[in-house]
């Protein structure tokens, strides 16, 4: 019996509701599994709820949603960048500002060159089908995208603090960059690539960054303001965190409406937001939006993993893509060979342009580090598979043979590097940085063995030699204990003008007033 329209949609959004709730249930039980994270089960589950589907319907589809891109772009990734903003080690992660930027920024230029070049060169010896310069230069933008999720789910923030600061902040830059690239390849006319083009997509891409991320910090700033001068949260708490969700999505809107990055808007927010704003609510608001947020960004998450497994077995495209198979696995073949050749020729080189302005050897990157990052950063995921979708399909679907090719070939390399890279991961993590290296040797980022250090390698309370633990220790000269602690860093400046000018106008840690029912009222445990 034939359903209704609007049955058939509930009836879809009953039973992908219900997968949800099974990703969650089994991700639970493998937690403790060392091979297994909640991506690598979503995935899984949508492969073979596919594969029931395809059997089910005897061969005509394999998915239960098309895939949308305002679904995804709208919807899905909002969540889960503001919560990496907001839930990021501040500290660590501006301490690494310039490095995630080198990483980021000219990580994924160089690996944008590499990919591009090499689908050029490479694809024209494979019996593809029409592709132009734009779908050369997309294909480029679409494999240089490192997936921010995947890092999130398989980096442990707390067990890795510089790895994890390092390759998440490059994956949210990498993002954003690799989505500017793709728009400025479908904006400007590529058949005469000039001088003057070139100069033109160097300011925009500049203009995007800067007025992303101040267009971030604005909005992050005016919701900070209103809730402190307010207090909203002495009449109701689910105002404030109402107010706080919605300004947090109104930034990523913004940069919608005015065409700039909005990952980079919404990401930047959510580090003001969790600077000044969460500090400025009460307590309990502060417990709710803190879990609010990651509920969010946990769920968006595998929603998007689970459709990703199950789009793999999409008949339309597999069809299409049958009739010449020794064609489409050269095609990801190659595509894998040249994320794994972009990726090896973005970290290793910048790492050691790096490690040449860096003085102390503690704050260098070692080589197994370097293979950490490098390999962390393979994973391909929503980003490139949303990319993908945009270039090469049109209302998700497609029946050109060209454009089936890329896409069963973007989401067979989305699958690879998501199970087989993000299952050795955690493996490759404990056999290159053993617990005890991770607790604070390596850190450039890592300052909670900071005071300890100070008291063993920068001895200052003796005016001869001191005694530590029995043995001598020759004091520095105060010249050396300068250059080696300078008293005056970034850092130093930018705190002195947070305490003297921001905090007292937009609050924060310490600069609420005590008032009945505001934020800083005592609480009783």
């Amino acid at each position: 019996m034939a359903l209704e329209p609007d049955q058939t949609s509930v009836d879809s959004i009953t039973l992908f509701v219900a997968l949800l709730c099974s990703c969650i249930v089994i991700g639970h039980l493998l937690e403790k599994n060392r091979w297994f994270n909640e991506s690598i089960t979503a995935l899984a589950i949508g492969l073979c709820s596919g594969i029931i589907i395809l059997l089910t319907t005897e061969g005509k589809r394999s998915h239960i949603l098309v895939f949308n891109e305002e679904l995804f772009f709208i919807y899905l990734l909002p969540p889960i960048i503001f919560n990496a903003g907001f839930q990021v080690k501040k500290k660590q992660f501006f301490r690494n500002f310039a490095m995630i930027i080198l990483f980021g920024a000219v990580g994924t230029l160089i690996s944008f060159v590499i990919v591009s070049i090499g689908t050029m060169q490479l694809f024209k010896k494979l019996d593809i089908g029409f592709l132009d310069i734009g779908d050369y230069l997309a294909l480029g933008a679409i494999f240089s995208a490192t997936d921010s999720v995947c890092t999130l789910l398989v980096l442990n923030q707390d067990e890795t603090p510089l790895l994890y600061s390092i390759v998440f902040g490059e994956g949210v830059v990498n993002d954003a960059t690799s989505i500017v690239l793709f728009n400025a390849i479908q904006k400007f006319d590529l058949s005469h690539i000039t001088s003057r083009i070139f100069i033109e997509f160097i300011g925009n891409f500049l203009y995007f960054f800067i007025t992303s991320t101040l267009l971030g910090v604005g909005v992050g700033l005016i919701s900070a303001y209103i809730i402190k001068k307010l207090y909203i949260g002495r009449h109701s708490t689910d105002r404030e965190v109402a107010l706080m969700i919605l300004m947090a999505y109104l930034s990523y809107m913004m940069a919608e409406l005015f065409n700039l990055s909005s990952i980079l808007t919404v990401f930047f927010c959510g580090i003001v937001m969790s600077h000044y704003t969460w500090h400025n609510v009460t307590e309990s608001s502060r417990i709710t939006t803190k879990h609010a947020f990651a509920t969010l960004s946990f769920i968006s998450e595998i929603f998007i993993f689970l459709y990703v497994g199950m789009d793999a077995l999409d008949i339309e495209k597999w069809k299409v893509v049958s009739k010449s198979p020794g064609t489409s696995a050269g095609v990801s073949s190659i595509l894998l060979g040249l994320v794994l050749v972009g990726r090896a020729a973005s970290v290793f080189p910048l790492s050691f342009i790096s490690n040449l302005f860096k003085r102390s050897e503690s704050d260098k990157f070692t080589l197994k580090q370097q293979v950490t990052i490098w390999w962390a950063g393979l994973m391909r995921g929503s980003v490139s598979v949303a990319l993908a979708y945009n270039q090469f399909t049109r209302s998700g679907h497609t029946q050109l043979r060209g454009n089936s090719i890329m896409i069963t070939s973007t989401i067979t390399v989305v699958l690879f590097s998501t199970v087989v890279f993000g299952l050795m991961t955690k493996p490759l993590i404990r056999l290159l940085l053993p617990s005890k290296h991770l607790c604070g040797g390596v850190s450039s980022g890592s300052f909670d063995s900071f005071p300890s250090k100070l008291m063993t390698d920068l001895p200052l309370i003796a005016n001869g030699d001191a005694e530590v633990g029995g043995n001598n220790i020759p004091r520095p000269t105060s010249l050396r204990m300068l250059l080696a602690t300078p008293t005056r860093t970034v850092h130093y400046y930018w705190r002195k003008f947070d305490d003297s000018v921001m905090r007292p106008m937009f609050g924060g840690r310490g600069f609420v007033p005590h008032v009945p029912g505001s934020p800083t009222e005592p609480l009783l445990h």
